[in-house]
């Protein structure tokens, strides 16, 4: 399951930002769309540091939740047959 963390209909917005001279070369000879290409990254990157934050927020409760599974068992384990 792909989470968005961005609304992909918003509108483009132009801005100015520095990169490498060779890299910036080499990604136009090998015609890499270099504004697709930084989206998809920062799409990544946000996606990470979302999942990090919310495993942060909530590690007590998922530590909890282990604890309570390892004591307790699940409400299926009686019924599994594997």
């Amino acid at each position: 399951m792909q989470i968005k963390v961005f609304d992909p209909n918003a509108p483009k917005k132009s801005t100015n930002l520095s990169i490498n001279s060779d890299l910036l070369r080499q990604a136009r000879e090998l015609h890499i769309n270099i504004s697709q290409t930084l989206e998809l990254r920062l799409a990544e990157l946000l996606r990470e540091e979302k999942s990090r934050s919310w495993k942060e927020e909530n590690r007590q409760a998922i530590e909890d939740y282990n604890r309570r599974i390892e004591a307790h068992g699940t409400f299926s384990d009686g019924l599994r047959r594997f």
